[in-house]
This record gives structure tokens, sequence and C-alpha cells, in this order.
């Protein structure tokens, strides 16, 4: 659940490239002064100031929403677009909120959906780990939307699971799913939510080829590294105000290795209790 396109993080986030920190302020600018700018070579997500940009008024349909990630670089591969194509996020979004922008959206419960930027790029980071007959976990699923492209991905003879300490999420996602094309996945029981600490994982359908972590850990959790399969993939914001998204491949001999994708900003992975303390 990204809030890296909210506006508080505009305000007090740094925006760092992975390679290079003056970068991203020259490439911004250039597109603040330039009309109309043209579309970048390279992948320039999830840095927020880029996505505040790319907010500016909502896209009225999910296809287009689709197509505009790609021009920016979000999407890069048929495989992600044509999921994201399929999972309509406004089945996602509450009623009233404008589900086809760039943007976070609140889910209740102190919680997001995050940015379609940032299910872009976790989709593209995982998919080679998201293949048919894979398995899949989600922690913090939220409104199900990720736990849904997952299941696409795997198929029915994978398995997609979600988990989340909320159980009144649990329940909207799975009413979500219902109404998206991933209904009959969830029918069979290859896609499934359930309600349980994110932090702990969910060893029954271990061990995951992909995992994806929707909210920022202080460090990354172990229970969650020991249920990677050998050779499976996570991806994981770390930190507390300044974050990143770290990619976490685990080797054959079970030994991980962990670089940093980007900067980016998520609410906290804590616990129900500490969640809904504000609410």
């Amino acid at each position: 659940m990204c809030l890296a396109a909210a506006a508080s993080a505009f305000s007090s986030s740094r925006c760092l490239s992975p390679s290079s920190s003056s970068a991203l302020p020259r490439r911004f600018l250039h597109h603040l002064l330039a009309a109309p700018p043209p579309p970048p070579p390279l992948r320039c997500i999830p840095f927020h100031r880029m996505a505040q940009f790319w907010t500016q008024g909502s896209l009225d349909k999910n296809k287009a929403l689709v197509e505009y990630l790609k021009q920016y670089g979000a999407v890069r591969t048929d495989k992600v677009a044509e999921v994201m194509e399929s999972i309509d996020r406004a089945l996602f979004v509450a009623e009233g909120l404008t589900p086809y922008t760039d943007s976070p959206m609140p889910i209740g419960y102190n919680a997001t959906i995050s940015a379609p930027h940032m299910h872009a790029t976790c989709l593209e980071l995982l998919k080679d780990h998201l293949q048919p007959g894979m398995h899949a976990l989600d922690v913090g699923s939220g409104s199900g939307y990720l736990t849904a492209c997952f299941a696409m991905m795997v198929g029915p003879e994978g398995r997609a699971v979600g988990i989340e300490h909320i159980p009144e999420l649990v329940a909207a996602s799975t009413d979500n799913v219902q109404r998206s094309a991933a209904a009959q996945l969830l029918k069979d029981g290859s896609l499934s939510f359930h309600v349980a600490d994110g932090r702990l994982g969910w060893p029954d359908e271990a061990p995951y080829d992909a995992i994806h972590v929707g909210a920022a850990a202080p460090e990354i959790p172990q229970p969650l590294v020991d249920q990677l399969k050998p050779g499976g993939r996570m991806v994981i914001p770390v930190g507390s105000y300044f974050q990143d998204l770290q990619v976490v491949d685990k080797n054959d001999d079970g030994s991980v290795t962990v670089r940093n994708d980007a900067s980016v900003r998520y609410v906290p992975l804590t616990s129900r209790s500490a969640q809904l303390q504000d609410s």
C-alpha cells in the first residue's frame, strides 16, 4: 500500500535515482519546462515528484491507464500490460474516487491501494516468478488488486495468497475480486485471502516463488525469507522515514542477495492495533 505519490511525500521525502542522486531533479525540471514533455527513454518511476507530474488529471479507462504507464516506462512488457488491463482498477477503489489516476487511494483503516505505477513496478520485478503453476504471496493485500493480478499470472494450477491483518479489508478484497476477471480463480481456491500478521507470512502454501510486501518493514522479516523458495524473489520496502524498495533473491544454497531498486514511501508494516490507533 504505497504512498509514493501522496502529497505529504512530495514535501518531505527525498526522491533519489538509484543510479544518481542528482539526475532525477534535473529530469523533473526538464519536464516542467518542456511542452509537451517527451516520454523518457528509461523507467522513471517510482519517484515521488515524477509521480506527482503524472497525476495531473484522471484517465477514464483502465486500458488508457495502462497505455499511459507504458508511455512513461512503468509498464515495460506485454505480460504486465495484459494482466493490468484484465484487472480493472475501478473495482478495487471506493466509489467517488478517481481509480484511473496514477495516485494511491485510501481504502479505509489507515490503508491505501498503491498508485498504479507502483503496481506496475512490482509486477515487472516479479513477472519471471509469476509463471503458470507458481506460488505467490501478497503481504498486506489491502484491496486485493495485486493479489488478483498474481492469480491471473500464475493461473489455476498456481497459488496466489493474500494476507491482511484487518478482517474488514479481507472481506472487502474478497468482494472486489468476485466482481473481477479473477473471480473464477477465487471460487476454485487458487486465489485466497486470509486474516494474518503479514510479518509472519503464510506457511500453509510455502515455499513461494514470489513474495510482495505492500508496507515498509524496519528490516526484512526472517519468516518471509524462510518462506521464499530457492530461486524465488521478494520485493519489499524497507526503512522507516526514508525507505528503499528492496529486491531479495534467494539463491539455491539458501543465501540471499539484496539490492535497492528505488526510493519509495509506504505505510509501515506493523501490528493491527498500531495501524488502527489513529482511525
